[in-house]
């Protein structure tokens, strides 16, 4: 059998709203053709950085904006059709977005979640960070550190029509933490959950392009795809 074919797209740094159609025109397109009959639609990895937005999954709570979105200019607000509840984007932040056909994967969505955080299990390891999984919680932590309590460096929501995926996973990199403030992140209330970023977690800037590079090879690994520009 052989491997699918992911096309990659840089889209650079883009408003929360264009990426978000963007996924959705591509999303519909394939769709459009596993009905026309195409056994093998395309598939897309899409990344980009966005300018500072808070969005709010379809099972989340709006009580855990914890500003007046109206009386800020700095940061977006948006209520979409993802799993999960609210979290952060914005500069220095990788948001990667699968628009996959997983028939041509594995027809399984708790896999598919699982893999997403292999992808970025893998990736982060290149730089001696150690990520790993939460039972109960979606997404990619640091583990417990001494006074250092446990922190989630990736959130992951996703969503799914025919088996076509739509949005994906955001990986703090250089992002200013300070914006997740503002919100009670991925609706974690409990004690002892923090955020962290690589840049805090090694203590040094990170060139965003070598993180990209390093996500594309943990994807076809992880994925058992191939990679087309």
């Amino acid at each position: 059998m052989s491997k699918p074919v992911v096309k990659v797209e840089d889209l650079g740094r883009m408003s929360y709203q264009k990426a978000w159609d963007y996924q959705t025109e591509l999303q519909q397109d394939i769709i459009k053709q596993k009905r026309a009959g195409n056994p093998n639609p395309d598939n897309y990895l899409l990344f980009c950085e966005h300018n500072p937005v808070y969005t709010l999954g379809k099972s989340g709570s709006a009580d855990h904006l914890l500003i007046d979105i109206e009386e800020q200019t700095e940061f977006e607000y948006f209520k979409i059709n993802r799993g999960g509840d609210i979290t952060y984007h914005g500069p220095g932040q990788l948001t990667v977005y699968p628009i996959f056909d997983l028939e041509q994967f594995f027809t399984d969505v708790h896999r598919y979640v699982r893999s997403l955080e292999e992808v970025v299990i893998r990736t982060i390891g290149q730089y001696g960070i150690q990520g790993k999984r939460v039972e109960g919680f979606t997404g990619v932590w640091i583990e417990e550190d001494g006074l250092i309590v446990e922190r989630k460096i990736c959130a992951i929501g996703v969503h799914l029509s025919r088996w076509v995926s739509l949005h994906g996973l955001a990986l703090n990199v250089n992002t200013d933490l300070s914006h997740f403030k503002n919100i009670v992140p991925c609706g974690i209330q409990e004690e002892g959950k923090d955020v962290t970023s690589m840049q805090s977690e090694i203590n040094r800037s990170l060139n965003l392009d070598d993180v990209k590079h390093k996500i594309k090879d943990s994807f076809s690994d992880v994925f058992t795809c191939l990679l087309s520009n």
